[in-house]
């Protein structure tokens, strides 16, 4: 090992040394220690690595929230390995496609999703073993096999910079992007928001976004960073979310609409008296009924994305409420305009960032990488402008990256306008997203039949939902007689957005 490695691995055994009886992780009522984690770890890698699984080896999951997958996560990093963790909520289509871009030579499902699986095998040629978590069930062996073995942990000299997690992002034109993230780039994330919010072994995280965003992973590992604890919930419920941050004194805790507003609603005066720092994309009235409920928690406000590693600006939203925060550190942004050239402060750009967060590129897509990395920067494909104080204000996506935020899940306009052009009543379509009080933003499709035709909109969102994953499926359908035009001919988004944005 080179002078200046340090990689997760490092991180586990500081715990294990340092804070070796504290709790590491709570899921589904098991308790682990940091010690305990590292041994779990260390036995799990040494049953992957008997696997043939080596540096750069990708290594798939499909699960809900799991200490499995907790576990799994620790072994990839040990190993140098590449964490491929697939989003529950695509369809079986979507499913197949990421998992043949990434190409896993070992693949772990949850007991969910075995059926969902079974059939996609046949086309993935780099596997060679599947496992379930549970019960074997063939083709899949049981995931505890891998942890059965005496046989130590290989000690690789792991490259920090190299990659460790595949995170597909949205589709844009109709395919996912998988934003390959090292550890290093994760760590460097993770330890400005451990300056940013104090944390320390103290702090507890709740854990209630899958560990396939990359919210929900940073979280989980910043916590871990500190010597802190993570309680991981396999799916949200607002009423044991209250009850958990009660019982196990939860100070962070980070969501995305409209998770907080629901944990609001359940919890009793005293429930959430332990939080500290909460963060998310909530409207202004959540955050006054979470400051009035929590008057000794604050919450921040923030910007970012899977290819910034996570969160690229922090601030308390009372210190500018509505923006986006101020860049935290090891970042620098700027807003620029279309020739790249930084913008002065009141001025809307293209919001742009460099630094050790940003991401390694797209996985086997080059094309899209040299793109989004030109000239210095990495392009997020929002726009925003900076006030005189270095704060952020978000003033939506580019035209290029025109896409819907709903419900913390980003979808592109493209990829279901491509669903609903596939149905046969329907000659025209505009996605748009339209402001939610729930999920934020809501889809909505603008559509022109074809002649003699008159399908429901009960009837588009349902094939919608038939073609694509069901949180992609328009909210709202709206049938009209024509579409604007430019004078190219081409639609006029801009012009559907201003007739048909408002809900």
């Amino acid at each position: 090992m080179t002078l200046n490695h340090f990689t997760l691995a490092d991180v586990y055994r500081r715990n294990a040394a340092l804070v070796p009886q504290r709790t590491a992780f709570v899921v589904d009522g098991r308790r682990v220690s940091h010690r305990d984690y590292l041994a779990r770890v260390t036995r799990l890698a040494a049953g992957l690595a008997r696997q043939g699984v080596g540096p750069g080896d990708r290594v798939a999951i499909l699960s809900q929230n799991a200490l499995e997958m907790i576990d799994l996560i620790g072994a990839v990093a040990w190993l140098g390995a590449i964490l491929l963790p697939v989003n529950v909520r695509l369809n079986a289509e979507e499913i197949g496609f990421v998992l043949a871009d990434g190409a896993p030579v070992v693949l772990i499902v949850g007991p969910d999703y075995q059926a969902i699986v079974a059939p996609l095998l046949p086309s993935l040629p780099s596997l060679r073993r599947c496992f379930i978590i549970g019960e074997a069930a063939p083709p899949f062996a049981a995931f505890a096999e891998l942890s059965d073995g005496d046989d130590d942990a290989p000690e690789h000299d792991v490259d920090g910079d190299a990659g460790f997690v595949i995170i597909h992002t949205a589709a844009v034109g109709g395919r996912p992007r998988g934003a390959l993230l090292s550890q290093h780039n994760l760590l460097i994330a993770q330890s400005s928001l451990i300056e940013a919010f104090g944390l320390s072994e103290h702090d507890v995280n709740l854990g209630v976004l899958p560990l396939f965003h990359v919210t929900g992973l940073g979280l989980m590992l910043t916590a871990q960073q500190a010597g802190g604890a993570s309680l991981i919930a396999a799916k949200f419920d607002p009423a044991q979310a209250a009850r958990d941050i009660a019982a196990e004194r939860v100070t962070l805790l980070a969501s995305f609409a409209p998770m907080l507003a629901n944990i609001l609603d359940h919890a009793g005066s005293d429930q959430l008296a332990s939080l500290r720092a909460v963060t998310g994309l909530d409207s202004p009235e959540t955050i006054e009924r979470f400051e009035a409920m929590c008057p000794n928690a604050r919450f921040w406000s923030t910007y970012g994305q899977s290819e910034t590693s996570g969160l690229a600006t922090l601030s308390p939203y009372r210190a500018r409420p509505k923006s986006a925060g101020r860049p935290l550190f090891w970042r620098s942004l700027a807003v620029v305009d279309a020739d790249d050239t930084p913008l002065p402060a009141g001025e809307v750009g293209e919001i742009v960032l460099r630094g050790p967060t940003v991401f390694k590129g797209y996985w086997n897509n080059e094309a899209a990488t040299a793109h989004a990395l030109r000239n210095g920067w990495h392009h997020t494909g929002d726009m925003g402008r900076f006030d005189s104080d270095g704060y952020l204000w978000y003033a939506g996506r580019a035209p290029e990256k025109d896409l819907i935020k709903t419900g913390g899940e980003n979808v592109y306009p493209a990829e279901v306008e491509a669903a609903i052009r596939a149905h046969p009543g329907i000659a025209e379509v505009v996605v748009i997203g339209v402001p939610d009080p729930q999920w934020s933003e809501a889809i909505k499709a603008v559509c022109v039949c074809r002649d003699g035709a008159k399908p429901s909109a009960a009837d588009v969102a349902d094939f919608v939902a038939g073609q694509i994953a069901r949180f992609k499926k328009p909210k709202h359908v709206v049938f009209v007689t024509s579409l604007p035009k430019t004078t190219t001919g081409a639609i006029d988004r801009a012009a559907v957005k201003a007739a048909h944005g408002e809900g």
